[in-house]
């Protein structure tokens, strides 16, 4: 499956959501049935009857029809779906004033057993780690990988900027590569930020001079406490700020 933002009528980075799709399909051996040309002019065509100028697109792809039974050779032709809709993650107050964090005692799973590469609807850890995030009055956590290292959050990459360098845990960590993640990284080069991935752990967060996450649908929004801990001085962090305002007004840019 796919998430993808639609800003200005059109959806964001859409063939580099369209390429991921069709890679972790190629990865676990299911023939979507169509080109991506024609996926590409379904969605756009989607949006315009929804008359969606701001909004989300879920994309999800099943094997389809088929019989009960983990083999899925019964399944003979995939069915593609497409949900365009609104979507508000978090306040928008939230975006000004950051939001606090907990680390999950869930562990983000080993790229042994499943290519975290692959963006699948196996998203069990994640939720529970968002149960767990809600208990304890938070709207994210951080799921560590089976080495304590920093993974990624339940739906979300994270970044911590430390002595004003940007560094974002690495794919072989646990961290899917999420589309903003990489139009983050690119920003800050532009912006001549020094970034680069790095392993991290929960030390380095809790030290780090900022913090902020990134997703589809989060966007880039900042993080100023985690486990209880003050990240620098409680407010957004001023790379921060020039992150999510060059962000901004990218997307609208396209």
């Amino acid at each position: 499956f796919e998430g993808i933002r639609i800003y200005n009528g059109k959806a964001f980075k859409l063939q580099e959501h369209l390429k991921r799709l069709f890679d972790s399909a190629i990865a676990i051996a299911l023939d979507i049935g169509m080109p991506s040309a024609e996926l590409d002019l379904a969605i756009q065509e989607t949006i315009k009857v929804n008359k969606k100028i701001d909004g989300y697109i879920r994309l999800i792809v099943t094997r389809g029809d088929g019989s009960l039974g983990m083999d899925p050779s019964s399944c003979k032709k995939a069915r593609v779906i497409i949900i365009v809709g609104d979507i508000q993650l978090y306040p928008k107050e939230y975006y000004t004033n950051g939001i606090e964090i907990i680390t999950s005692s869930y562990r983000r799973i080993p790229a042994e057993c499943f290519d975290v590469q692959i963006k699948s609807l196996n998203y069990l850890n994640n939720v529970l780690a968002k149960i767990e995030a809600k208990k304890a009055g938070c709207l994210e956590s951080v799921l560590l990988n089976t080495a304590g290292h920093v993974a990624e959050c339940t739906g979300d990459n994270i970044f911590v900027v430390k002595q004003n360098r940007l560094l974002t845990p690495p794919a072989y960590e646990g961290a899917l590569e999420g589309i903003t993640r990489g139009v983050v990284l690119q920003l800050a080069k532009s912006l001549q930020i020094d970034s680069e991935e790095h392993i991290l752990t929960r030390y380095d967060l809790y030290t780090a001079d900022e913090c902020f996450l990134t997703g589809t649908a989060a966007e880039v929004i900042p993080v100023t406490a985690i486990d209880g801990r003050k990240i620098g001085t409680s407010k957004p962090g001023p790379l921060t700020v020039k992150i999510i305002d060059s962000f901004t007004i990218a997307v609208r840019n396209g």
